[in-house]
């Protein structure tokens, strides 16, 4: 498959990320969460913005532009997506 993604890799992927920050929840000050919420929207602001510039839908593009991972930036997109954002 090239450099397809494996779907059940990327699930297993993301119900193991899932569960560390449930249990990362467990144990964090809440002023950490709240910067972190804080963050992530601040991130998901600037991807809207750099797609409304007219830029282009491609994880590579927007990790580079954010200096975040491709795998970041393509959940970023996904979940703007999903909430309708994008």
């Amino acid at each position: 498959m090239g450099e397809g993604v494996d779907p059940t890799q990327m699930c297993r992927s993301l119900v193991d990320k899932v569960s560390r920050a449930e249990q990362l929840k467990a144990v964090a000050d809440p002023e950490l969460l709240v910067l972190f919420e804080d963050w992530l929207e601040e991130l998901e602001g600037e991807v809207v913005s750099f797609v409304k510039e007219g830029h282009s839908l491609e994880s590579a593009d927007l990790a580079e532009k954010l200096g975040i991972s491709r795998a970041a930036a393509a959940y970023l997109l996904a979940k703007l997506k999903r909430d309708g954002r994008l």
